[in-house]
């Protein structure tokens, strides 16, 4: 089946009307649709599919003579609320198209080559990015992932069985002793498209990211009663904390995004009592991502101090730097012709930097993205790009897989 083919009948799963956008909540209906379809397809390669206790796949091309190890390549299914519909399926598109032109060269690897689909990678609904990944490797305490909850209240297991799987939270030996992983993912940027004028790109490093819980604690009251002067608003205190995480990511040429609010009692006429807000940091070093935050921090505390209300903040995740290792990098950048793909950093997370920390050898390939837009319905990329993505993504695997 061709990349065309399959992009058109994964293409409305989970998409809205209203806006074009995609909502495929981890270990809801939709993601589990298209959970489903991957299994079809690696059925019909006839792909051995394993699977393990946090919901991950994947799926083998183990030709009678391979030998042990093997190159694994994916992505993941999930979505942000109204998001793209590139990020994470592109890539576990590609890798089932990949193996499809591989068997059509006629090529038999060596190593057996594996695609991959893991969950919750956006960390849309339990907060945790890469939390698929993160458990299977070991990087997040099991004890921790059975304690997250949704927006709903539902703890992770639950939301896990009442999907019809079994949860056993946890490190797993899915991708035990595979020699390398690779990851082809739309580019989140204009890197490409504004200095390279390349469709294809190879990453180098991944910035540091942190998110964080921020509450803001006040007094309720009436909107209409009571005077400017005597509240003690956490909406305000919450305001003024985004204006100071704006300007002090301006200064340090880093990321601070308040992208997440919720308030209560939530009423138009209603002064709030609390206000919980995230926030998602990144920088391109660890020092310039702790001082950043702190600074935040501190704001805050010292702009609630003035609004007679509280703050606390609570760190839920940090990932640390990432650099990919360089001479998979350079030997993937490398064309037939001599010439070499641009590489580039990216300030998005990805699970090839989770596998990358937990030391399995990892790479990313990037598709040109002519806007920049990303984690939104205005994400895109040429159908002419994701074909030289599947080309670029096929002639790796082959390399490697020899």
């Amino acid at each position: 089946m061709s990349f065309e083919q399959m992009w058109r009948d994964l293409a409305p799963v989970g998409r809205s009307q209203r806006s074009g956008g995609y909502h495929r909540s981890p270990f809801g209906s939709a993601e589990r649709e298209c959970a489903a379809w991957f299994e079809e397809e690696c059925a019909r390669r006839s792909l051995a599919l394993t699977r393990d206790g946090n919901g991950n796949l994947v799926a083998w091309w183990r030709p009678d003579a391979s030998v042990d190890g093997g190159v694994v390549t994916g992505s993941h299914l999930d979505s942000v609320a109204d998001g793209g519909a590139y990020d994470g399926p592109l890539g576990v598109l590609s890798a089932l198209a990949a193996v499809d032109l591989l068997r059509e060269r006629s090529f038999v690897p060596v190593k057996p080559i594996g695609i991959a689909a893991f969950v919750e990678e956006e960390g849309s609904r339990f907060g945790v990015a890469c939390l698929g990944s993160r458990l299977m490797t070991g990087a997040l305490d099991p004890q921790r992932a059975a304690e997250l909850t949704d927006g709903e209240g539902v703890f992770l297991p639950d939301a896990m069985s009442q999907a019809g799987l079994d949860p056993e939270l946890g490190r797993s030996d899915l991708l035990d002793g595979v020699d390398c992983f690779v990851e082809l993912h739309v580019e989140q940027g204009r890197e490409l498209a504004r200095h390279q004028d390349a469709p294809i790109g190879v990453g180098s490093a991944i910035w540091p990211h942190s998110r964080s819980r921020f509450d803001f604690t006040g007094e309720a009251n009436h909107a209409g009663t009571t005077g400017m002067e005597e509240r003690h608003d956490p909406m305000l205190t919450y305001a003024m904390t985004a204006l100071a995480a704006n300007k002090q990511a301006r200064l340090a040429g880093a990321r601070a995004t308040f992208g997440r609010v919720d308030v209560r009692p939530n009423a138009t006429n209603a002064v709030p009592s609390h206000v919980t807000a995230w926030l998602d940091a990144r920088s391109e070093t660890e020092g310039g991502l702790a001082a950043m935050t702190q600074d935040i921090t501190r704001m805050a505390t010292e702009r609630a101090a003035r609004d007679g209300t509280r703050v606390s903040v609570t760190e839920e995740s940090l990932s640390g730097a990432v650099r990919f290792d360089p001479e998979l990098a350079s030997r993937i950048a490398a064309r037939q012709d001599g010439t070499s793909r641009p590489v580039i950093a990216t300030m998005a997370g990805h699970d090839a930097g989770v596998l990358a920390a937990a030391g399995i050898p990892a790479a990313m390939l990037f598709v040109r993205n002519p806007t920049g837009v990303s984690h939104s319905p205005e994400e895109f990329a040429e159908m002419a790009d994701c074909q030289a993505g599947v080309v670029a993504l096929a002639d790796t695997l082959q390399r490697l897989a020899s």
